[in-house]
């Protein structure tokens, strides 16, 4: 072995403290996508508990949702400011809190609160669990594993979660699937303060209040505007209203960060094309798998009349398949950068979900599905993770938690966009659900192979 080899090799090793800061941040990532799916399947039994009307129940998602969403970039950059295990350990507390109260709740109300708090304890802990994670490992191979691993477990945290939900609710309570964070949380309390490192500028600059409101408003209003879509369509006037308004707010945000003495995102970083075109790349690639599972969700609960339990028991291959993608992410970004990386998970993504097409009626096709979401689940976390070394390279310590900020905003909105969209096609092309199914499934593999085409990074 060389010296330049043996320095390579020597590099790529992981210190003791740095497993350590792995596991906890990586259990945290993994317990807060959980809990973004983990309620799917007990929405029914907490309607019927609580007295949630039906048309309500999609509440105790969106609430979620537009909190996680609107919020993430301004937490992320407070952050950055004001100290990230500070800003981390405030988000795991009230994380622990909002659980506990959600699973305490006795009126709708009470629910809906806990979610909301539950969103923003998201946003607040997964921009400042990245930046600590981006800044505990130099940019290179051991950040790349690092990170290989964050999307691995994020993404079988999400199918994970349905799964879960589906075990505790028929064999305990719906209650427990917001129980069952609150131990989490106080031991990652216990345990951060000795293992993270505080993390913060010496000089604080003032914060940039126009920015934080207009880029907030837009965030929130766009991500109604998808939600609202989704149940009552694109021509819903409402809807339309909220889209523009966001669309306002967030043109307004550029001019005011471009005259900004302090700004929330300085225009310079949003220039960069690894930022740009990464968080582009992000968003196609979680706007396309999390509809995915909308879609074959309808498919074998509507079509093959599966029950809820084992349409989340199915989707174990491909929290299999995202596990093994992120596993191997890091040994092809090394061997063909970034970019390929990012073309070669959609291109694969692509392939496996257009032959999902061919999906039939009979039950002998689930081989079909299993065989399509495990390789596509390789290529999708294959770009995930290609996007996440993207959109965070080539910045400083001091700008992680805005680079960190900005790729969870783009995972939010891509998550909350997808499924309205490919409702929505769907539902224009359904003259029965498999018909349906089958159109947008087409449509989300043509536009994974359009993400083919993203060449700037």
């Amino acid at each position: 072995m060389t010296v330049l080899a043996e320095r390579t090799h020597t590099s790529a090793r992981m210190t003791a403290r740095q497993k350590l800061i792995l596991v906890l941040l990586l259990g945290s990532q993994f317990m807060l996508a959980v809990d973004f799916s983990i309620l799917n399947v007990a929405l029914p039994v907490i309607g019927s508990g609580l007295g949630f009307a039906l048309a309500d129940l999609q509440w105790v998602a969106t609430t979620f949702a537009l909190a996680a969403a609107g919020f993430t970039l301004l937490f992320g950059r407070i952050a950055d400011l004001f100290g990230r295990r500070r800003l981390f350990l405030a988000g795991m507390a009230l994380l622990g809190l909002s659980s506990l109260a959600g699973g305490l709740a006795t009126s709708p109300g009470m629910l809906l609160a806990a979610r909301v708090a539950q969103g923003l304890a998201t946003a607040i802990v997964t921009p400042a669990g990245l930046s600590l994670l981006t800044t505990s490992f130099r940019e290179g191979p051991l950040r790349e594993r690092a990170l290989g691993l964050n999307g691995a477990l994020m993404s079988a945290g999400f199918t994970s979660g349905a799964i879960l939900g589906g075990l505790l609710t028929d064999l305990l309570s719906w209650r427990w699937a917001f129980f069952i964070n609150v131990p989490v949380a106080l031991a990652v309390l216990l345990a951060a303060p000795a293992v993270l490192a505080e993390s913060r500028q010496e000089e604080r600059p003032k914060m940039d209040l126009p920015g934080a409101i207009t880029v907030t408003g837009g965030l929130l209003a766009l991500v109604y505007g998808l939600t609202r879509a989704g149940e009552h369509g694109f021509a819903d006037p409402l809807g339309l209203g909220s889209l523009a308004a966001g669309l306002v707010l967030l043109v307004v945000f550029w001019f005011v960060e471009r005259r900004a003495a302090y700004p929330l995102v300085p225009v310079s970083i949003l220039a960069r094309p690894t930022v740009t075109w990464g968080n582009l790349a992000g968003l196609l690639a979680f706007a396309t798998e999390t509809s995915l599972v909308f879609l074959l969700t309808l498919y074998l609960q509507k079509v093959l009349g599966y029950s809820a339990l084992a349409t989340g028991l199915a989707f174990g291959v491909l929290g299999i398949g995202t596990v093994i993608g992120g596993v191997i992410a890091p040994r092809v970004l090394s061997r063909v950068g970034n970019r390929g990386a990012l073309l070669a998970g959609f291109a694969v993504q692509g392939v496996a979900t257009a032959s999902l097409g061919l999906l039939g009626a009979s039950q002998g096709w689930i081989w079909l599905l299993l065989v399509a979401t495990f390789i596509g689940g390789i290529g999708n976390m294959v770009a995930i993770v290609g996007f996440m070394v993207t959109a965070t390279s080539g910045l400083p310590d001091s700008e992680q938690g805005l680079a960190t900020g900005l790729a969870t905003m783009t995972q939010q909105v891509g998550i909350t966009m997808g499924i309205p969209v490919m409702s929505a096609v769907a539902t224009a092309a359904m003259g029965t659900v498999l018909q349906g199914v089958t159109v947008a499934v087409l449509v989300h593999a043509a536009l994974a192979l359009a993400a083919t085409l993203i060449r700037r990074v």
